[in-house]
């Protein structure tokens, strides 16, 4: 999408994006008989879109040139160079382009009533997790999202927030944090679980716990993402010197085998909770095949990200005054070394909807 940069011309983007919330419902009043009347979203960075802008932390993206390629090429908080997977899936189904944060005072619950977003960057299941970078602790997550309800209720009415609630469709994306930020990183959770595989099962239990309170608070439709091919990030390349930057392929084990045990967990709850539709989405797979295969999907790069050398930036190193930050992201897989690029997340994306998330569109 193409931007004028006249001086004479130039049109501010807090404007671009009231255009772009406020022109699809205009004349658009809360309706329940839509397929999915909402999208509502917890998880970390994958699909936090500006929750930790504020909050006091430095896991936050809200700079340029994260957003460069976002309407109006502004940041908003979105560890990418403009939309993720959770804004693709909400047009997909029918939504607004974009699923706005539920801390972002510029909207209110007329934007909630459509789609709203809790997640958290640098956030997992375990809430040591969320201590590293001072982030949204899931727990917490689930408790803005009971305020979120109070006040769609207040909003709509019990009997119309009752609808959105149990047809809304959950995206939950979460997890790449709790084995590279914590257990890998840090000494606590390796000493209480000498075997990855031991700590894999305490995040089970987490996900089983977290999906029951949401069931129990009305949601019925649930999307779990797994986690993707972690030891391909860049970040993660750049570590692997011994074997010349390749995939780290214990990483990408650990992260094949804890998508073994949700797809377990997906199927245990189903059976578990009556009226549950839970799914798991596949995002490894694609992912994969993106990163092996780059030239299949159009890319030229997919071992370094488009910001800065690509290796390492992310976050506060990932700045404008960097100046070895690619000219087109659309040629990179990842955007940053942790995050992958607008292109790829709308590849996901739209991989998504045309399997686990079929069911519900």
């Amino acid at each position: 999408m193409a931007y004028c940069h006249s001086h004479k011309n130039i049109i501010p983007y807090w404007l671009l994006l009231l255009l772009l919330l406020v022109v699809t419902s205009v004349s658009k009043p809360i309706t329940t008989h839509q397929k999915i009347p909402a999208v509502i979203v917890f998880g970390d960075s994958s699909v936090d879109s500006g929750n930790n802008n504020f909050i006091p932390t430095i896991a936050r993206s809200n700079f340029k040139p994260y957003g460069r390629d976002f309407l109006g090429g502004f940041p908003t908080g979105r560890f990418c160079n403009g939309r993720l997977p959770s804004d693709f899936i909400s047009e997909g189904v029918g939504l607004k382009p974009i699923v706005p944060a539920y801390l972002d005072p510029a909207y209110n619950i007329s934007d909630f009533a459509y789609g709203v977003c809790f997640a958290s960057a640098g956030t997992g299941y375990d809430n040591a997790t969320s201590d590293v970078l001072g982030v949204i602790p899931l727990w917490k997550e689930v408790e803005y999202y009971k305020e979120y309800q109070k006040k769609l209720r207040g909003y709509i009415g019990d009997e119309k927030a009752e609808v959105i609630i149990s047809e809304a469709l959950y995206l939950v994306s979460i997890g790449t944090n709790d084995f590279l930020e914590n257990y890998y990183a840090l000494p606590k959770r390796q000493k209480e679980f000498s075997k990855v595989s031991e700590y894999e099962d305490f995040l089970i239990g987490l996900a089983w716990n977290f999906v029951k309170e949401l069931y129990f608070l009305g949601a019925r439709k649930i999307s779990l993402a797994g986690v993707p091919p972690m030891g391909c990030l860049p970040l993660q390349r750049a570590t692997n010197i011994l074997e010349d930057h390749a995939c780290a392929e214990d990483k990408n084990s650990v992260a094949r085998e804890f998508n073994m045990k949700l797809i377990t967990l997906v199927a245990n709850l189903n059976k578990f909770f009556p009226g549950l539709q839970i799914v798991y989405s596949d995002a490894y797979t694609v992912f994969l095949d993106i990163i092996t295969s780059p030239s299949k999907y159009g890319f030229e790069e997919a071992e370094v990200g488009c910001c800065g050398t690509g290796t390492f930036e992310m976050s506060f190193l990932c700045n404008k005054h960097n100046p070895f930050t690619c000219p087109d992201a659309n040629k990179y897989v990842f955007w940053d070394a942790f995050h992958p690029s607008q292109k790829t997340a709308q590849i996901i994306s739209h991989t998504l909807l045309k399997t686990s998330l079929a069911k519900f569109v």
